[in-house]
C-alpha cells in the first residue's frame, strides 16, 4: 500500500489560496499565520513536485497544475466534511440538500415543489436543513460542477462535460407585449417580421437558458435585434414589457398571471411555436445521499404523467 503524504489540511489551505488569490487573505480563512499558510503552499508543491501558481507580486494565480488539481480537491474535502457531518449528526447529514435552479424554474417551480417535497409543514421534516441557490443556468450548472450544489435544475442546455442532464419539465416560451399597443403594434393584429425587427427587445443576460432558447428560435427569423435593452431577471423584463419598453420572450410561467390581469398581452407572429427542455443536473461523481435520491425520485414522479406543474 502506498504511503499518503498529502494531508486535506494540505488541500484546505490550497483551495482557500486559489479562492482568494493570495497567502495573506488565504491565512484568514484557514485560521492559520500569513507565513504558515505561505508555507503550506510550497510544502504541497515540494510533495507534488508540481508548480501549482504563477506568482504575480503578491498574487498567486493558479496555473494548468492549479486548475487541475482544485477540482478534485473541492471533491475530496466535500467527502471529508460529510464524513465530519455524518459522525456528529447522521440524521442531519441524511437530511441535508443543496439545491440550484435557474431563475425561472427557482421563482416560479421550485416554491411549489418544495411545499410538495416537504409534506407543506415544517413538522414533517424536523431535520431538514436544505438551501437554495438561484441564478441563470450557466450559473447554476457551474457551482454544480464545482460540488457547491447537489443539484441543479435548469431551463437551458448544459454544455459543462462534468456534469449529466436529465430531461425534466417542458416549458414554452412566448413573445409578449403591453396592451396598448406600444412599440407601433396593434396587439390584434399579426404582428409581421418587420415589425419585429424594428421593435426593441427586452433580453435576459448571456448565459440564461430564457435568452439561449428565445434567440435559437428568432434569430434566424430576424438575424439580428437591432435594439436591444438587457435585464437581469425576467420579473425585471415583464414589468419594463408591462410599462411599453419593448417586446419579450419569457416562459409562460412567468407570464401568466399578467396576461390574465391583462396587463401583457400574447403577440401573434410568423415565428413557430418556442418550446424548451428543462433538465436536471448532476455532477458525475456526485455521491447519491439518501435525501438526494429522495429528491431525485420527487422530480421525476411528481411529473411524470404531464411533464408539467399542471
Amino acid at each position: 500500500m502506498d504511503v499518503l503524504r498529502l494531508t486535506l489540511r494540505q488541500l484546505q489551505i490550497f483551495v482557500a489560496v486559489a479562492q482568494t488569490g493570495s497567502t495573506t487573505a488565504a491565512s484568514h480563512a484557514a485560521a492559520l499565520s500569513q507565513s504558515a499558510t505561505s508555507a503550506a503552499v510550497n510544502e504541497l508543491e515540494r510533495l507534488l513536485s508540481l508548480q501549482l501558481f504563477d506568482r504575480t507580486g503578491r498574487r498567486l494565480l493558479l496555473n494548468d497544475n492549479g486548475r487541475a488539481l482544485l477540482p478534485r480537491a473541492l471533491r475530496m474535502l466535500e467527502d471529508a466534511s460529510e464524513i465530519e457531518r455524518m459522525a456528529r449528526d447522521a440524521d442531519q447529514q441524511l437530511q441535508s440538500l443543496r439545491i440550484g435552479a435557474s431563475t425561472t424554474l427557482g421563482n416560479h417551480v421550485l416554491p411549489a415543489l418544495l411545499a410538495r417535497f416537504f409534506g407543506g409543514s415544517p413538522a414533517a421534516a424536523p431535520h431538514w436543513e436544505s438551501s437554495v441557490a438561484i441564478g441563470n443556468t450557466e450559473d447554476i450548472c457551474a457551482q454544480v460542477a464545482a460540488f457547491a450544489l447537489d443539484v441543479g435544475l435548469v431551463e437551458g442546455h448544459c454544455h459543462h462535460p462534468q456534469l449529466v442532464a436529465h430531461p425534466w419539465l417542458h416549458d414554452e416560451l412566448v413573445l409578449v407585449a403591453a396592451p396598448g399597443g406600444a412599440q407601433g403594434l396593434d396587439p390584434r393584429e399579426p404582428t409581421s417580421l418587420e415589425q419585429l425587427r424594428a421593435a426593441v427587445w427586452l433580453l435576459r443576460e448571456a448565459g440564461s437558458g430564457t435568452r439561449e432558447t428565445g434567440d435559437l428560435a428568432i434569430l434566424p427569423q430576424l438575424h439580428a435585434y437591432r435594439r436591444v435593452i438587457e435585464l437581469g431577471s425576467s420579473e425585471a423584463i415583464q414589468q419594463a414589457a408591462a410599462a411599453g419598453l419593448g417586446i419579450a420572450c419569457l416562459s409562460r410561467w412567468v407570464v401568466q398571471d399578467f396576461l390574465r390581469e391583462g396587463r401583457l398581452v400574447e403577440l401573434i407572429t410568423p415565428l413557430p411555436a418556442i418550446q424548451r427542455q428543462c433538465f436536471c443536473v448532476l455532477q458525475r461523481g456526485k455521491q447519491i445521499t439518501p435525501a438526494l435520491e429522495r429528491l431525485l425520485t420527487h422530480l421525476h414522479v411528481a411529473f411524470a404523467r404531464t411533464g408539467s406543474l399542471t
